[in-house]
């Protein structure tokens, strides 16, 4: 497993979750938008050890047509009311639902983790449409710490991608009618890639 070299990504010493005034919102198509906003969170290094120490990562294998087979990232979920395994994410999920309050009007509450290992992990082409995102417009609000990888976006009926580029302490928020009307993915790499830490926050009843 490639080591992350954090002293090249982030030379900070504490987590400092920085404003959110300065994202920038890049308009997609059917009512779907992208905000970015790159190094959000300072010192994300000590978070990214944190999380890679405390978390109780653990595998999952998946029915995939007429197989089981692994899931290529380890994941860890905490659902409502569920305390988060580091206050820099209490932080950040305040922060967020207050920024986001006009717009989306209810609280994220949830917070989903991934953890890529190397260039073999990833997610397939998918929308967050578990839940009322299925009919409703929702927002997913990213946090990567660690190396950086693309997360990739396509129209749902076909069309050009979009890479968005998700580095270390970076935000993404995907919003509007995004998860209904678009998919995304982190493809698998053949590049030598260090580990990455992704936090998805997610309001009620989505998935």
């Amino acid at each position: 497993m490639t080591a992350l070299q954090g002293s090249l990504l982030d030379l900070a010493d504490d987590v400092v979750v920085g404003r959110l005034d300065g994202t920038s919102r890049r308009h997609l198509s059917h009512g779907a938008w992208v905000d970015t906003l790159t190094g959000w969170v300072g010192g994300a290094h000590g978070l990214y050890a944190a999380l890679r120490r405390d978390v109780p990562w653990h595998a999952e294998r998946r029915q995939m047509y007429d197989a089981v087979v692994d899931v290529p990232r380890l994941l860890c979920f905490y659902g409502e009311g569920q305390p988060l395994p580091h206050p820099a994410l209490d932080e950040c999920r305040v922060a967020l639902s207050r920024h986001y309050a006009r717009e989306l009007g209810e609280p994220f509450v949830t917070a989903g983790l991934c953890l890529y290992r190397d260039g073999r992990d990833s997610v397939a082409w998918h929308g967050d449409r578990i839940g009322r995102s299925r009919e409703q417009d929702t927002m997913v609000a990213i946090l990567s710490v660690g190396a950086p990888r693309d997360l990739v976006l396509r129209p749902r009926g076909g069309g050009s991608s979009v890479r968005v580029p998700a580095g270390h302490g970076d935000l993404v928020v995907m919003g509007g009618s995004c998860q209904r009307t678009w998919d995304h993915c982190v493809p698998k790499t053949a590049r030598p890639v260090g580990p990455r830490i992704s936090v998805q926050f997610r309001v009620a009843g989505v998935r």
